[in-house]
């Protein structure tokens, strides 16, 4: 799918030479299209592309070239990059999630004004990230996506069949809009949240912004600017540091915990970086609040919001815990290839990590186990080394797969942990028939892509442990190494947070609170009734066996909507529960909770609403607005509102027929169009989860 998208474009942009310019205004001249790889075009920055399935139509909207008549259409339709005409970008960061907002404008160059085309939104949400809205503002129409309840299988079949709206890699998300005019000029206002990043004491942030050359716009009346508006609020009262930026921003206010910074310049092109920025919340030991805050008033769940927040500061001398470790590690047929190299090579530079006092063993599964060791083993040099040769000669893909087995021999073999963290790494590509028997064990143990995500979640949850999704087989290597790290590095366990039980119907999120380490903050969050205390107690222990204790100051968040900030991990915690339970209550819940905060669920999907303009007034700019509008406009007419089905923006519940029948990542074949073959590849997605 990515492959072909990018041939789309490579074609489209060739396609384009076709287009006539004004003497002295020609355009920079195109990318020597010696490809380097399948995937070079993809989009690094929102973009938009004229869909062209006739070449005849591409020619200059202002002037007419008399072009030679072009034989064929273009099957698939060709793509080409339409020139950028303005950028703005706000970011807001709270605790540990960004919200960011591009808004853009575009115009239909290559197409002769007397013709109309399609044109495709595509949309790069950074890391861990979640679409939350698309607005598209035409001269004549407007359009505005909302999230809807899958409630029966006639709502399942139309996303089924849905064609507008596709995951095209990873977290690039491809939204088609109907019929734009040739030499129009469209506004498209994007909306999506991301996961701020967290290592070595430094929080950072990357948002796709890499604009290719070829969006810059011809000619020399044509003005470029960028404008970019920087919001942080990290919760806390201590002061926050700018460390590095990839742009030149300006500070606009600073005050204890907040921070403000903007940057707006008229350019010669576009930016050709990603825009980065890196802060840290300065303290030398760890720290916390509790934040809370009232629903809003149409919350259809009535009990407060609470948010408890630690971050182990600027004490990288203190001591981590111990670690035993367990690799099980997925090496079925399905894994074969690009997948079991580069975890094998993830697995080789986690043991690099290891100190002379941690323990590891290895253990290779497909329908069966295959141990490096009958016992754990200390982590010396020749241990590891002869733990590498090991892998090289047992990691061959093939078979099938088992998980509970290899599963159950790694918690016995950490019965006997006690002055350590134990650890089992779990690696897999596969979905398993007996995966709610898995959680089962696995929840009795604690207390005496086919692949399912929210079954190693919960199973990330129930051991109090740490949990990350691969999307892209190449990323195999580096998310592992980030997983593993945070993991292991370990400052406080056994966290208990004292001084809560006078509240009513209280729900933390994630349930099991995990423990606290250098690589992550903890933010446990949630909802309750009743009067919360204004001092919260949480204890703990340190690595060297001495207690933690920490009192946490409680205090009314007015600045930052807490629904927001914790809405997408309560959905998919809530998700997994839904699913381990087979609740349809829970299910209910989900879709509830999705469609309020606009944030994509399994249980809802995405619609495109056009919203037609009476006599050039401009429709609302705000969601609620345009939805009233809307029903104001087309009363009694609903049935006549012209709509598009985007589809879902979930991963599914995984495909234990694929794992069964040990179908490779990216192989399998449809034959029912684009959206249903970028479905396809949800079951080539590895999922890591760690406890």
């Amino acid at each position: 799918m990515a492959g072909q998208f990018s041939s789309s474009v490579e074609f489209g942009l060739n396609l384009s030479k076709r287009i006539h310019h004004i003497k002295g205004s020609a355009p920079a001249p195109l990318p020597e299209m010696t490809r380097t790889s399948s995937e070079e075009f993809l989009p690094t920055a929102p973009m938009c592309y004229a869909v062209i399935p006739d070449p005849q139509v591409v020619d200059n909207p202002d002037i007419r070239s008399y072009q030679p008549y072009v034989y064929g259409l273009c099957d698939p339709p060709a793509l080409i990059p339409l020139q950028l005409h303005g950028i703005d970008m706000e970011v807001e960061c709270c605790l540990d999630t960004a919200f960011v907002t591009v808004i853009g404008r575009w115009r239909v160059h290559c197409v002769s004004g007397s013709g109309l085309c399609d044109c495709q939104v595509a949309i790069p949400i950074g890391e861990q990230g979640s679409l939350l809205g698309v607005e598209v503002d035409d001269s004549g129409k407007s359009y505005h996506t909302e999230l809807i309840s899958l409630k029966d299988e006639k709502d399942k079949q139309r996303m089924a069949k849905a064609k507008d709206g596709y995951f095209l890699k990873s977290q690039i998300y491809i939204v088609k809009i109907p019929q734009f005019k040739g030499g129009s000029i469209f506004s498209v206002k994007m909306k999506w949240s991301q996961k701020i990043l967290f290592h070595d004491g430094e929080f950072g942030l990357t948002v796709p912004f890499c604009f290719p050359s070829y969006v810059n716009p011809v000619g020399k009346k044509n003005s470029k600017k960028e404008k970019i508006f920087l919001k942080l609020n990290s919760g806390t009262a201590n002061e926050v540091l700018c460390k590095a930026t990839s742009h030149p921003l300006k500070g606009l206010m600073s005050q204890a915990g907040k921070l403000s910074l903007s940057y707006e310049a008229e350019v010669p092109a576009w930016s050709s970086t990603d825009f980065s920025f890196s802060y840290t919340v300065s303290s030398s030991d760890i720290f916390g609040g509790v934040l809370l805050q009232s629903p809003f008033l149409r919350d259809f769940d009535e009990r407060e919001i609470f948010c408890l927040y630690l971050y182990p500061g600027n004490c990288q001398d203190r001591k981590v815990f111990k670690r035993d470790v367990v690799f099980v590690v997925d090496i079925s047929a399905s894994m074969k290839g690009i997948p079991l190299e580069n975890a094998k090579n993830a697995l080789l530079a986690s043991l690099s990590q290891l100190n002379l006092q941690d323990t590891f063993n290895i253990i290779a599964f497909n329908g069966e186990s295959y141990l490096f060791s009958p016992s754990m083993v200390s982590a010396t040099n020749e241990a590891i080394l002869k733990a590498s040769t090991w892998v090289d000669t047992t990691f061959i893909a093939n078979g099938g797969t088992n998980i509970m087995h290899p599963l159950t021999q790694a918690m016995n073999l950490l019965r006997k942990s006690s002055d350590a963290v134990p650890l089992i790494f779990l690696v897999t590509d596969g979905a398993v028939e007996d995966e709610r028997e898995i959680c089962e064990f696995v929840k009795s143990y604690v207390t005496s892509l086919y692949c399912n995500r929210y079954f190693l979640q919960m199973l990330a949850q129930i051991g109090r442990g740490h949990y990350d999704a691969v999307f892209d087989l190449d990323t195999i290597d580096i998310r592992m190494q980030r997983l593993f790290s945070t993991a292991s590095s370990v400052i406080v366990a056994d966290i208990t947070i004292k001084s809560l039980e006078g509240l009513d119907s209280q729900e933390l999120f994630p349930s099991h609170i995990p423990d606290l380490s250098f690589g992550s903050p903890l933010i446990i969050s949630g909802r309750y009734y009743g009067t919360f205390p204004e001092l919260v107690k949480v204890t703990g222990t340190f690595a060297d066996t001495t207690s933690f204790v920490v009192d946490l100051k409680v205090k009314r968040e007015k600045d930052m909507k807490l629904t927001n900030v914790f809405s997408k991990r309560h959905i998919d915690l809530v998700t997994a529960h839904a699913w381990l339970l087979e609740s349809e209550e829970l299910e209910e819940k989900v879709s509830k909770m999705s469609i309020q905060n606009n944030i994509p669920s399994e249980y809802t999907c995405l619609e495109m609403i056009l919203v037609k303009k009476d006599d050039g007034k401009k429709a609302p700019d705000n969601f609620l607005l345009q939805k009233a509008y809307s029903q104001l406009s087309f009363k009694g007419l609903e049935h006549d509102i012209p709509k598009l089905f985007l589809g879902g923006l979930s991963h599914g519940f995984g495909d234990t027929k694929a794992t069964a029948e040990n179908i490779p990542p990216a192989t399998k074949e449809e034959k029912h169009g684009l959206l249903e073959k970028a479905a396809s590849t949800c079951c080539s997605k590895h999922w890591l989860v760690l406890s």
